[in-house]
């Protein structure tokens, strides 16, 4: 499991693919070298003369070529490191996940790493000596067209990140598949309540702890090794976090009571999750909401004042909630095939996703009517697409945003227009609400 752990924090990483490029580039240029060496000398003859070049000509072509390898890496990074910047100050640091662990930025800087490494050695494999005709300027050219194409494609890429609503689109589309990963059903059981003399009596028994071995942030959880290692073991584990907590060195990450003979030979949590130095959306549904909150709240600084930016992210947010209530159920204990108990952990409640979603924006934004109503709107839409409990939790939330209101100071257009949105969602879910009334 830690070698799973290992390969998946190295495939994510940013240098992973461009070593990739660079060793595939190594072997490339040492086929073309043999085949050089080899082949063309024994079949020049049948060979095109177009795919042949001289040794003199093969010189300037290949310094000519690394020039431009290098020219396009360099305005590459140049301009990645104007993202970088662009996501610092205007969207959101957190976003900057997203752009460097896109495939195509990496697939891109693994292409030039690939050309470069490739031109590179050939140029260092020419000789003086042997004036013989070679084939490998040919592929060098191919391959720096290829790397022409990339850096094309990367420049457009780049100017389609730059733009706020495009990013805004990625993190919903990619939550939305997270939202459907998550909920997705599994080959253990997942229940939402247990027998409670069950539980008491498994409590009863002796508890063991494991401990975190490090710092750091929760971001996955091995639910099948985890689930499977318990059966195998005849034991119930039960976590003290959720996916996203932070926890200290030393905390109690799980507590296990053995229902067999007692194991004094616990596993490392590295067995069962990983914790590292930042938080990600590999499971964490709350990180990549919040990534959107972000932006909303940058949008509405002073600095910034672009309302129409929070109000589109508030419109996404508001489509991720309606996707997250009709796939949430509250799921607390995990059993194996059998139907035993294994694993204990609490999940985050919907009113939960709900305040993490817009107790910000509603700190940063009650001034702004248009950003109010588009809270109210939103979650209107949001009750219309959920069940009943769901509709209950998000009225109740939706009368915490409008204590932020100040009626008395709105135009009476502004009052109308908040006053009516509000009054349909109140009938909409079977409530009464009267402004006079909750302003006291």
């Amino acid at each position: 499991m830690k070698n799973t752990t290992f390969w998946t924090t190295a495939r994510d990483s940013f240098w992973f693919l461009p070593v990739v490029y660079g060793v595939c580039s190594i072997i490339a240029a040492g086929v073309i070298t043999t085949l050089d060496v080899w082949l063309v000398p024994k079949a020049s003859d049948s060979i095109p003369n177009i795919l042949l070049t001289g040794q003199s000509i093969a010189k300037q072509l290949y310094a000519a070529l690394i020039t431009a390898m290098l020219t396009m890496t360099t305005i590459s990074f140049s301009t990645i490191m104007v993202m970088l910047t662009t996501y610092s100050s205007q969207f959101s640091p957190r976003a900057l996940q997203d752009f460097m662990q896109s495939k195509i930025t990496q697939h891109v800087l693994g292409v030039y790493t690939f050309g470069f490494l490739f031109v590179l050695i050939n140029l260092w494999l020419l000789t003086e000596t042997n004036q013989q005709d070679l084939l490998s300027p040919f592929f060098t050219v191919i391959i720096t067209m290829i790397s022409l194409g990339f850096f094309i494609l990367f420049i457009h890429f780049s100017a389609r990140w730059a733009q706020v609503n495009f990013l805004i689109g990625v993190i919903r589309n990619k939550t939305s598949a997270l939202i459907s990963e998550t909920f997705v059903e599994r080959t253990y059981g997942e229940h939402q309540h247990w027998e409670p003399s069950q539980i008491d009596t498994i409590k009863e028994k002796d508890r063991q702890t494991i401990y975190a071995r490090q710092s750091g942030y929760i971001q996955q959880v091995y639910y099948n090794y985890l689930i499977n290692w318990a059966s195998v073991n005849n034991m119930v584990l039960e976590s003290t976090f959720q996916v996203g907590d932070y926890v200290p060195k030393g905390m109690p990450v799980f507590h296990l009571w053995t229902l067999g003979d007692k194991n004094d030979n616990l596993p490392e949590h590295d067995d069962f999750l990983v914790i590292g130095d930042e938080r990600t959306d590999l499971q964490d549904i709350g990180f990549s909401i919040g990534k959107l909150v972000e932006i909303a709240v940058k949008a509405l600084s002073p600095s910034m004042n672009d309302p129409n930016t929070a109000i589109n992210c508030i419109h996404r947010i508001g489509g991720l909630l309606s996707e997250l209530a009709d796939h949430y159920y509250p799921v607390t204990y995990f059993s194996d095939k059998n139907g035993d108990l294994r694993f204990i952990m609490e999940q985050e409640n919907f009113r939960d996703y709900l305040f993490l979603s817009f107790y910000q924006i509603k700190h940063y934004g009650k001034d702004d009517i248009s950003v109010i109503y588009s809270m109210v709107d939103t979650l209107y839409k949001v009750a219309i697409v959920s069940e009943a409990a769901i509709q209950k939790e998000v009225w109740n939330f939706t009368q915490y945003i409008l204590e932020a209101v100040d009626s008395r100071n709105l135009s009476a257009m502004e009052y109308q227009h908040l006053k009516d949105i509000t009054e349909k969602f109140a009938h909409f879910c079977g409530e009464e609400w009267d402004w006079e009334v909750a302003e006291g």
